[in-house]
């Protein structure tokens, strides 16, 4: 049996590492610094490698598949600097390893949310009024207060340490573009969808093929950090049709293959569905949709691997994914800050819960996991 590698290991790649390893498949793990997926019982061997966007990754990936002898191996990464390496340097790999990645032109159809909105304005997949640095002038006609985000995410957050930023006036708004220009220069600015504690952002999350369809799930965040447009907490699985019908047209027009997630907020206003972005890879809470019966790690795996499958045709609905360490710190916040109540965050508790990170099978990433938090919260202060 091919094995796979699991290019960076936090949570995200530790479900794929678990997913894959309980097939019996071998797995090596892959990142810049030492990760949790490296302490599963399933990785067979850890290696530290260059930054995930760099040149030297790719020649990094090449001798490690002849040192190892690693041919036909699946690559499985868990951000969009990995994906857009990946996909860049496809001819180079490919005699090598096994991989589903956009085509290079697809690829900033989808991680440049400027090119992305222009498609789905194309196919009719709502999105939210937006304008440009170069367009400006158009905020006269759009409804304070706006959110600043990056064309290219990734880049935005590295830069910004946020993953958007909101400005409540004209006087905010040319103050927060001044200190942006020094330090990132392709931004875009949209109306901010009003939040009525029900309008969650609902992930779509689906396995494609030419623009098929074959299987999907949703999910909502229902706690993340930081408290706004920050990474999930804790979530739970719904559907939601109206979502579907949103994301089909958008699916089909990028033509897309592969595994994605695509985000989308209701507006209180009109009722609409509206895009937000669309990931074309895992994503940190992939393990919920697993727990509900759609397993994408496996998926992905059997159908680069050319294994005939049954695609799922449902999946559990009102399922909770929890990670409990950061959930508590992040969950305290929200109650201090008035989001939530102490009353609103014990009755999220109830329920069936998937963990993030703790696996009674495979437990010292749960053992590993508070000391890396230590690790990493003295580091960066």
């Amino acid at each position: 049996m091919q094995g796979a590698i699991v290019i960076e290991g936090h949570v995200q790649g530790l479900s794929n590492c678990r997913s894959l390893g309980e097939l019996g498949i071998p797995i090596y793990v892959v990142d810049v610094v030492h990760c949790l997926a490296q302490h599963s019982k399933y990785c067979k061997k850890h290696f530290i490698c260059p930054a995930f966007n760099s040149p030297e990754f790719i020649t990094f990936l090449i001798d490690l598949a002849k040192h190892e002898q690693l041919q036909g191996w699946f690559l499985i990464g868990s951000n969009d600097h990995i994906v857009e390496n990946l996909s860049l340097h496809r001819a180079e790999l490919e005699p090598y390893y096994t991989m589903i990645v956009p085509t290079e032109d697809n690829l900033y159809k989808i991680i440049n949310k400027q090119h992305l909105l222009e498609v789905a304005s194309v196919c009719g997949t709502r999105i939210p009024a937006t304008c440009y640095i170069g367009t400006l002038e158009q905020t006269k006609r759009m409804r304070f207060p706006l959110l600043i985000k990056g064309n290219l995410g990734l880049s935005f957050y590295k830069a910004t340490h946020q993953k958007a930023i909101q400005v409540n006036n004209e006087q905010e708004l040319a103050a927060t573009i001044h200190q942006l220009e020094r330090v990132v220069d392709d931004v875009m600015i949209q109306e901010l969808i009003p939040f009525d504690k029900k309008n969650r952002v609902v992930s779509f999350t689906c396995f494609a093929e030419r623009g098929e369809i074959r299987t999907y799930w949703m999910g909502q965040k229902l706690r993340e950090h930081p408290i706004k447009y920050g990474t999930a907490t804790m979530a739970q699985s719904v559907l939601l049709p109206e979502v579907l019908e949103e994301a089909r047209p958008l699916v089909k027009a990028l033509n897309y293959t592969g595994i994605c997630e695509i985000e989308f907020m209701r507006d209180p206003r009109d009722g609409h569905y509206y895009l937000i972005e669309i990931n074309p890879r895992t994503w940190l809470w992939v393990g919920l949709a697993k727990a509900c019966g759609v397993d994408y790690a496996k998926i992905m795996y059997q159908y680069a691997m050319g294994i005939e499958q049954t695609y799922p045709t449902n999946y559990q609905v009102g399922k909770k994914w929890r990670n409990a360490i950061t959930d508590l710190v992040f969950g305290m916040q929200a109650i201090i800050a008035s989001q939530i109540s102490i009353r609103e965050y014990i009755a999220s508790l109830s329920g069936s819960i998937s963990h993030a990170i703790w696996d009674w099978k495979d437990i010292l990433p749960g053992i590993v996991f508070p000391f890396m938090m230590i690790h990493i919260a003295r580091t960066r202060r």
